[in-house]
């Protein structure tokens, strides 16, 4: 409950940032993946444990428990590895040297799975670097 305590006051600044000098939200999930989203008519809502936030581009869900931190940055530079796939849809998994290690249901399903290394997802047609700590 606190952690939702948390997001929604994250979220109140965040609408107080859209008129400020910040230009993007970045959202980190407990895997380590970032991902960022253009403040432009942003709007976000709660709806059981999932955060919903739609912008400009479109709609992305973050699992709260999931969720580690959110941040404002004045660009889209992410330091971290972005997220272009869906964490809920299945995703084909393979070593950094090419070998394939399976499809899983959802990548939250991989991380828990795999163990510590580096992999790339694969999904439709979208791959990303992934690293699990």
């Amino acid at each position: 409950m606190r952690k939702i305590g948390i997001v929604l006051v994250m979220l109140i600044c965040a609408f107080v940032a859209q008129a400020g000098e910040y230009g993007y939200l970045l959202f980190t999930n407990t895997s380590g993946i970032t991902t960022a989203l253009t403040v432009n008519n942003l709007s976000a809502t709660v709806s059981g444990s999932t955060l919903v936030v739609t912008n400009d581009d479109g709609t992305v869900n973050f699992t709260l428990t999931e969720l580690a931190s959110m941040q404002f940055a004045e660009s889209n530079t992410v330091t971290a590895l972005e997220n272009v796939l869906d964490g809920d849809k299945p995703v084909q998994v393979y070593s950094i040297n090419g070998a394939s290690l399976g499809t899983f249901n959802s990548m939250l399903q991989a991380a828990q799975q795999l163990g510590k290394g580096s992999y790339v997802m694969v999904q439709s047609g979208k791959s990303q670097k992934w690293i699990v700590k």
